[in-house]
């Protein structure tokens, strides 16, 4: 029997109206807690049970109160590992972010953010081989994602809004950190010197961004620029899409305001 198929949903159903906790459900038919608790959701939905939560408010549509630094960090983590769909089977788009089962407490930054940004939606983490993809959904991704197209990333312009560009002026640490934690590293680099004729080994930290989107890169790189981060490029063959960022007080700003995965 599919583990996610329409058999399996239809008894979890039966065991959750009849009493049922989600982590027994789970437990029970060997199926994500996230999944059990979004099924919960749109079957109390489809049933008129959760009054007041079925149009949640939209910061752009109807002026309701953004976290800031929140949705900062956020686009960072969408520019870098997210990506919004819209499958047959839900009425409303996800965003989803893949964040790798290594790094426990970037997953909770990432739901965190998700839910600081969406108070009123569901918000899930539907488990893959070594890795977690931390799940929201609502109608209004487009309003507050509006980089979203067809296509991959870098295979599209990607500029921001100006509302958008205001967050990140106003919290732009929060923007960078979502970059690095998608798709950058804290690396430990080593090279060798002479040392009064005896070669000794010399480690130093490193900061490290790949994307092969041009747009998203500038927008990474010029950002360090305000906050007075150097950095430079590194060349993969002949696609300089690594940037890179190793000088000593630069790295001390970014262990300051970002830190390394964790």
């Amino acid at each position: 029997m599919d583990k996610h198929g329409t058999d399996v949903r239809d008894v979890a159903l039966a065991l959750l109206r009849g009493g049922a906790t989600n982590a027994e459900v789970a437990r029970r038919l060997n199926v994500p807690n996230g999944t059990i608790g979004y099924w919960k959701h749109l079957d109390r939905a489809q049933r008129g049970e959760c009054p007041g939560r079925h149009d949640p408010k939209c910061p752009r549509c109807d002026g309701r109160h953004l976290d800031r630094p929140a949705y900062g960090y956020l686009l960072g983590l969408y520019l870098g590992d997210g990506h919004i769909s819209h499958y047959s089977a839900h009425r409303v788009p996800n965003l989803m972010i893949a964040c790798a089962e290594s790094w426990p407490g970037l997953m909770d930054d990432c739901e965190g953010a998700m839910r600081a940004v969406f108070p009123d939606n569901a918000v899930c983490r539907v488990r893959k081989t070594g890795a977690r993809n931390v799940k929201v959904y609502s109608k209004h991704l487009p309003c507050l994602f509006p980089q979203h197209g067809p296509g991959r990333k870098h295979e599209r312009a990607i500029a921001l809004d100006p509302w958008q560009q205001d967050i990140v002026d106003d919290h732009p640490w929060e923007f960078v950190r979502g970059l690095i934690h998608s798709d950058g590293c804290r690396i430990t680099n080593w090279t060798t010197r002479l040392v009064a004729g005896e070669r000794k080994r010399y480690e130093y930290p490193r900061y490290l961004l790949a994307n092969k989107s041009d747009d998203i890169r500038r927008l990474f790189t010029d950002t360090l620029d305000k906050l007075g981060v150097r950095w430079t490029t590194l060349a993969r063959g002949s696609d300089p899409f690594i940037v890179s960022i190793a000088r000593k007080a630069s790295v001390a700003l970014m262990d300051a305001h970002v830190g390394p995965k964790h």
